[in-house]
């Protein structure tokens, strides 16, 4: 077995190789498990790469460096992808995965067959609670985040405690940096130039980015569509994994396939 390359991305492979690549992002925080109730079915149809944050699962936190940008994550997603021999790839990502995709549809349209944001937005809000919260995490670790994951993450009485309890083993270096990432982000002003099909998906109890963050997302980027997901809050993924499932096959199955051709 080749041993990772501690350059890259951990990740993870299903479905079959010459299936049309699909890529799955994940949300700050968690890791490759955010899709395990998604991915098999969606590796049916596609050879399904999910891949870890640096810090996050088995990727080394030192990925990418204090004041890291999402541009810097995408740029390892590519390099992800180069190294399998995708030149072209559908993409679909939660949150801050999300993010990563748009940013790509925006600057690297040749390598995006089609994408769907999950939960995301083109602006996570203001950067001083991100920049507070990494902080916070190079100070102290990342207890009080796994404390607080529950209620963001999920609608009332609902839990996955797996995804919760591995918080807890998120490198808080590598999820602070991701934090810098998003108090830089802000995609807005390029959402009217990405060409590639978009979906945005939304919980309608998503209490980081609610609905009206999707419906930016749609109204902005040229022919998008949108679906908001009743009961379902930040990972959809978790929470309504039958609902994320059929809209991300459906989205997938009209736009344009991608390809295991050698990148540009």
């Amino acid at each position: 077995m080749t041993p990772p390359d501690p350059a890259l991305p951990h990740h993870r492979e299903e479905g079959p190789d010459s299936a049309p690549p699909l890529l799955l992002g994940p949300s700050l925080g968690t890791t490759t498990a955010l899709w395990d109730a998604v991915a098999s079915e969606l590796s049916a149809a596609h050879r399904v790469v999910r891949w870890d944050l640096p810090g996050h699962g088995g990727s080394p936190a030192e990925l990418i460096a204090p004041g890291a940008s999402v541009a810097d994550l995408a740029d390892l997603v590519l390099a992800l992808a180069d190294s399998l021999g995708l030149g072209r790839f559908a993409y679909a990502g939660v949150s801050l995965g999300g993010a990563v995709g748009l940013h790509l549809a925006a600057h690297f349209p040749e390598r995006v067959a089609s994408l769907a944001v999950v939960c995301s937005s083109a602006r996570f809000g203001p950067p001083g609670p991100w920049e507070e919260r990494a902080a916070r995490v190079r100070r102290e670790g990342m207890e009080a985040i796994a404390r607080a994951a529950p209620a963001r993450w999920f609608t009332p009485g609902f839990s996955v405690p797996g995804l919760v309890d591995g918080v807890r083993s998120v490198d808080p270096a590598g999820y602070a940096a991701c934090c810098d990432a998003l108090a830089a982000y802000d995609l807005r002003e390029l959402l009217p130039v990405i060409r590639v099909p978009v979906l945005a998906v939304a919980g309608r109890e998503d209490p980081v980015t609610p609905p009206a963050h999707a419906r930016e997302i749609a109204g902005a980027v040229p022919g998008a569509g949108l679906v908001e997901l009743a009961g379902a809050s930040h990972l959809a993924p978790a929470e309504r994994p039958g609902a994320v499932a059929g809209v991300l096959r459906a989205h997938f199955a009209r736009g344009t396939t991608g390809g295991t051709e050698g990148a540009p």
